[in-house]
């Protein structure tokens, strides 16, 4: 009896305030799917950098014609310094630390420039003497560039020594920067959602202020006479979220899976399957912050 009449006051609730009942929903909606938004975004820069760490190398530059760095001052490097490097990455001291490593002329850096730039005008306008000469160092530890560096650096014939991490380390910087723009948007858009939420409830509570004060009389505990308020929020939360699980859910389907995912098959992208894992918590997230706004507004300004 008392679960029918809680049932049959959430329903009075939500039909004598069902335009902001679909306020709160949209507000949570949109406040939860940046969230959900952040935490994919993370999870895509935890599985890119697992991917990529372990495939990134180290390239050392060869010198060409009129280079400007100093052990590129003799000009272009000759056979005697090449052997000089190879020899050294041979060499037991240096081959601990190098797990293969690949040697490619000017044709092939031109042709590997135009795989990678075959879309753009300029690849046609750039020839094989413009590009260095270079070595490809895959490292048995990754952590171990300085190593590489240090030696190679100044050795004669060699222009520049380059890790391939600090390139991708500036595309990690740019997208955690964006997480933390969604989620300072989800913190202005979830403020929104609570202040949306008290109102709501102060707007179902004061249309059945009747109901409340003769269950007062009746001698109704406080949690029968709060309970159907608090679940009102709770229910319009619950929605919010469920919508943007499946809004994200979309977006891991169809956008990362269903494009990204073919458009660039050698790069690690997280699926549809992974928003479950941030789902349980969007639904938590809405029902904590509906629950404590609810029942705050009930003790401050309603004072049943």
């Amino acid at each position: 009896m008392r679960l029918a009449f809680i049932l049959g006051e959430i329903g009075t609730g939500l039909r004598r305030n069902l335009s902001m009942v679909v306020s709160v929903v949209l507000v949570t909606f949109v406040s939860l799917t940046f969230v959900g938004g952040a935490a994919m975004l993370q999870q895509q820069i935890g599985q890119m950098k697992g991917y990529w760490y372990d495939r990134v190398q180290v390239a050392i530059f060869l010198c060409g014609e009129n280079y400007g760095s100093e052990t590129c001052a003799d000009g272009a490097v000759t056979e005697e310094q090449r052997a000089d490097i190879e020899a050294m990455m041979e060499s037991p001291a240096v081959a601990q630390y190098i797990e293969s490593y690949v040697y490619e002329s000017k044709d092939q850096a031109l042709g590997h420039f135009r795989e990678q730039f075959e879309n753009s005008p300029i690849v046609d306008t750039v020839t094989a003497d413009q590009l260095p000469e270079s070595y490809r160092i895959r490292l048995v530890d990754p952590e171990k560039y300085e190593v590489i560096n240090e030696l190679f650096s100044s050795m004669p014939g060699v222009d520049v020594v380059v890790d391939q991490r600090e390139l991708l380390e500036q595309i990690f910087s740019i997208m955690t920067v964006a997480s933390f723009v969604s989620l300072s948007i989800a913190g202005i858009m979830i403020v929104c959602a609570v202040l949306l939420i008290a109102t709501t409830i102060r707007l179902s509570a004061f249309s059945r202020r009747r109901e409340t004060g003769i269950m007062r009389l009746v001698g109704a505990s406080k949690l029968v006479i709060q309970l159907p308020f608090i679940l009102e929020g709770v229910i319009a939360a619950l929605i919010g979220a469920a919508l943007a699980t499946g809004a994200l859910w979309a977006v891991g389907q169809f956008f990362i899976e269903g494009k990204l995912a073919k458009e660039y098959p050698d790069t690690a992208f997280i699926s549809s399957s992974d928003v479950w894992i941030i789902a349980p918590g969007l639904v938590a997230l809405g029902v904590v912050l509906a629950g404590v706004s609810s029942m705050l507004t009930l003790r401050r300004y309603l004072k049943v």
